[in-house]
């Protein structure tokens, strides 16, 4: 990608244009801002907004904007994920892994049950409970992997399990 942050051509995708995910904080990283800010001024999606405030640490203004998508509506998948997300990166984890779980018992045996336990496994992580965040994410590669998804999906989640069994080794 055309400007990007030198350095960051292997890091994971984020699913957004300029915005890759950062394989030693397993945090997302705008690295191409021309290309961030032009994907999101060509978007109508709410989500994409959160996203992208989320990203560039704008936790307050998101929950704003959450909380008016989520009465617009509520059972969004992604708008779930991205409250739970908005109490991570507010360093709430407890109540982010809490939430996490509730949506992961949601949607266990659907094909989105690997994005609650990639989601799940990045808040563990961030809570620094390592020996969690390697089974959430050990979970969510081998569901990728059955379900044949994304290849970009499955080097995520190769990457964020190589980065956690790495720390509980050296913890070790």
């Amino acid at each position: 990608m055309q400007g990007d942050i030198n350095g960051t051509a292997d890091w994971p995708e984020a699913g957004f244009p300029g915005i890759r995910i950062n394989p030693e904080t397993l945090l997302p990283q705008v690295v191409n801002e021309d290309a961030c800010h032009a994907a999101l001024a060509a978007s109508t999606d709410p989500a994409d907004h959160i996203f992208v405030l989320l990203v560039e640490g704008h936790p307050s203004e998101a929950a704003e904007l959450l909380a008016e998508a989520r009465f617009k509506d509520p059972e969004s998948f992604r708008l779930r994920v991205f409250e739970a997300e908005v109490l991570r990166v507010t360093h709430r984890t407890d109540r982010a892994i809490e939430l996490f779980r509730q949506l992961l018992a949601e949607v266990h045996g659907t094909p989105r049950e690997a994005v609650a336990l990639h989601f799940l496994g990045k808040a563990q992580y961030t809570a620094g409970q390592i020996a969690a965040a390697v089974e959430s994410f050990t979970r969510s590669l081998d569901l990728r992997v059955a379900q044949s998804a994304d290849a970009a999906m499955i080097y995520s989640s190769t990457v964020a399990l190589q980065r956690a069994r790495d720390v509980l080794e050296l913890a070790c």
